[in-house]
């Protein structure tokens, strides 16, 4: 193999995003960052405001994982939960692959909505923003079958469909107009686009028991190992290898795609890698939600806590707002960044690293452990809605203190 070939596929994992985290946080706490200071011992107050919250969410801390499925949750309703029970699988498997579609591009259209756009809940009445409305927005699209390529059979998603989706049909299923904009509507759709013609020339991953469909990606899952069991980081390495093709043309390295990678050149090392930091957010958050299918598969998840943090400006924001990064340069704040930036890709790897930090005092106070409160349910719990609640406190509309340029597929 290609030396630089196999550089590029040592980035494509959970491992290299936590390791290269950490690097960048120790460069940090020896003050060597050129945008951001690190003071831990802010980070006693912000576990207990983590705690805070998790048990105001949560009073029984029996905590579901962070992932799609919480945001299609509303006022106890389980929207998708309701459809399922009215749907006639044939199996779990069949299930698995509906779950698998709606997953996919759920996750894939998430990236940060914007403050000023909104969805007009029917069902509830209420109208919702940022990601819970994003995720309910993509629900009804799909419980409406504007994904199928069969009317008889509305909860699928084809790739034929994907593949010849424009951003028209995008914003009226998002009900996106010059009054409701949502940011990147078009980087959004031709993302969608990029999925189905890669799922469409991929039959031997996306077909195997079914037409070619992002649910597809189940069978080849459960193939995998012994069919029983399948490591969390595992799930993330097939996302990356297998789908790393549709994202937006950024780095490269031996003629492989890095997706969510950038450079930083603090990060130094003797290889082609040098001043790359993979952070994977999206692809993460996927192999998050892909978990609760999987095991209704009957498939085993093991090695949750193998995966990451997410390097999205809600934890970010945490940690920002809680005094424990802070700019060096505070004017900083008042501009835009690109997310290729430096300061941008400092501060989301500097969250992974301190996501792993505040997961450790968090369970020390709680008095359990990783196998009981394993990451995932620390971010549920947790920094995400910590994250959004003091970025309430500190700001009317509850943006974060830094400012990101999104084309609707980073974060």
């Amino acid at each position: 193999m290609n030396p630089e070939t196999a550089a590029a596929f040592s980035l494509l994992s959970a491992e290299a995003v936590r390791t290269r985290a950490q690097r960048m946080l120790a460069l940090g706490l020896e003050d060597k960052l050129p945008n951001f200071r690190v003071d831990l011992s802010q980070m006693d107050s912000t576990a207990e405001r983590v705690i805070a919250v998790t048990r105001q969410n949560y009073p029984s801390l029996d905590i579901p994982f962070h992932s799609r499925w919480r945001h299609f949750v509303v006022n106890g309703n389980d929207r998708f939960a309701a459809i399922a029970k009215a749907a006639t699988f044939k199996d779990p498997a069949a299930r698995a692959r509906a779950e698998f579609d709606l997953a996919i591009i759920s996750v894939f259209l998430d990236a940060g909505a914007g403050p000023q756009w909104r969805y007009a809940d029917r069902e509830s009445g209420q109208s919702i923003g940022r990601s819970e409305g994003l995720a309910l927005a993509s629900l009804d699209m799909f419980m409406r079958g504007a994904f199928s390529a069969d009317s008889a059979q509305p909860l699928r998603v084809d790739a034929g469909v994907l593949a010849h989706l424009s951003a028209d049909q995008l914003a009226q299923g998002f009900q996106v107009t010059t009054d409701n904009p949502l940011i990147g509507l078009d980087g959004r759709a031709a993302l969608l686009r990029r999925l189905g013609t890669l799922i469409a020339e991929s039959p031997g991953v996306f077909a195997r028991n079914d037409g070619a469909r992002p649910g597809g990606l189940f069978d080849h899952l459960a193939a995998l190992d012994d069919g029983k069991t399948i490591a969390a980081p595992d799930i993330l390495s097939e996302l990356l290898h297998e789908l790393g093709p549709i994202w937006p043309s950024r780095l490269s390295l031996g003629g492989i795609p890095l997706g969510d990678c950038w450079r930083h050149a603090s990060l130094k090392t003797s290889d082609a890698t040098n001043g790359l930091v993979p952070l994977h957010k999206l692809s993460q958050w996927l192999a998050y939600s892909l978990i609760e299918p999987l095991q209704r598969g009957g498939i085993t998840v093991t090695d949750i806590d193998g995966l990451t943090g997410l390097a999205e400006y809600r934890n970010g924001g945490l940690f920002v707002d809680a005094g424990v990064l802070f700019l060096r340069d505070p004017s900083q704040a008042a501009f835009a960044h690109d997310a290729g930036s430096e300061l941008v890709v400092e501060w989301r790897t500097l969250t992974v690293a301190l996501l792993d930090r505040l997961a450790a005092t968090v369970r020390k106070r709680l008095n359990m452990d990783s196998l009981t409160l394993p990451l995932a349910k620390i971010l549920e719990g947790g920094t995400w809605a910590a994250g959004r609640a003091i970025a309430l406190e500190k700001r009317r509309d509850g943006t974060p203190l830094i400012n990101v340029t999104s084309d609707g597929t980073v974060f």
